[in-house]
């Protein structure tokens, strides 16, 4: 009973560190993944400085981006209209809590996003993304030319509480098809079911449409260059792999400090070029765009 108040909604933790949980670190020097206890540090960073920072139990960044933002704007500074995060933050929770909640600009992919550009997924027969669809009787038309009808509405609630609305689909008949090996997995006698999630579709053609936009589509880009550099330096340039504290809370105070440093290291580089620049007869105007990294 102690331990399972010990977990929480964890699955892990270390005994050493009751804090921490055990999470897949990147592979080691050998190519062997490493089972560590540790921490999911989260970083807000624009222009390659650190703005605010949070630790979390949990290994999946997905669970990290609502109260990492909530922390944001009670502790730090007001949101800016643009939030840009990779695919490992793109949900319908995630999107709906940024457009509908914080009322701002969402520039975060999700898990298919690159897959779906490809021609090979374009020109996939038996994706539904690919089906004629006809809006007056909401059938879809599969590659064997059978209706795949509305059948139902199913609601789903996750484990954290969040609900999902998925329209249920069948096709009419799947015995016989000649593309049924290809189409479907379902077993001999039943037909092929599709899941649509109307909320989700649409959210991803509102992120689809922004990233195609050249001035959004910049912003996003700009990413790789503003918020891998942070965790370079501080891996790379000053050695920290790791903590040397045990606790929540000391941990905090510990990669606050990294972060401290990160920032100091990057403030005295700009400083030095303008310094240079002042020589040289060279304007020393550096702008950034305020728009919010989350890594």
């Amino acid at each position: 009973q102690e331990d399972m108040k010990i977990f929480g909604t964890r699955n892990s933790y270390s005994k050493t560190d009751i804090d921490a949980t055990f999470m897949r670190m990147k592979d080691d020097y050998m190519k062997n993944g490493q089972l560590k206890a540790g921490y999911n540090l989260q970083v807000a960073s624009e222009g390659q400085f650190a703005l605010a920072y949070d630790i979390f139990p949990n290994p999946t960044d997905t669970r990290t981006l609502i109260p990492f933002l909530d922390r944001i704007e009670e502790q730090f500074f007001e949101l800016p209209t643009h939030i840009v995060a990779d695919a490992g933050y793109g949900s319908e929770q995630n999107y709906d809590d940024i457009l509908s909640n914080r009322e701002r600009i969402p520039l975060i992919t999700y898990n298919n996003y690159i897959k779906e550009q490809k021609k090979k997924y374009k020109e996939d027969p038996f994706k539904p993304d690919n089906w004629a669809y006809h809006q007056e009787d909401d059938t879809f038309i599969c590659p064997n030319e059978q209706k795949v009808t509305f059948q139902y509405v199913s609601k789903r609630t996750d484990n954290y509480g969040f609900t999902r609305t998925l329209n249920i689909y069948e096709s009419e008949d799947c015995t016989d098809c000649p593309f049924r090996s290809s189409c479907t997995k379902a077993k001999e006698g039943n037909n092929r079911t599709v899941m649509i999630n109307e909320t989700w579709e649409e959210q991803k053609e509102y992120v689809r449409t922004k990233l195609s936009e050249e001035k959004t589509g910049a912003i996003y880009r700009q990413r790789k260059i503003d918020v891998e550099p942070v965790f370079g330096f501080l891996k790379a340039n000053l050695r920290f792999t790791r903590f040397s504290v045990r606790g929540k809370s000391k941990v905090e105070n510990e990669i606050g400090f990294a972060l401290m440093a990160v920032n100091l290291r990057k403030y005295t580089a700009i400083n030095r070029e303008i310094g240079s620049n002042k020589k040289k007869g060279k304007s020393n105007n550096i702008d950034f765009p305020f728009f919010l990294n989350i890594s």
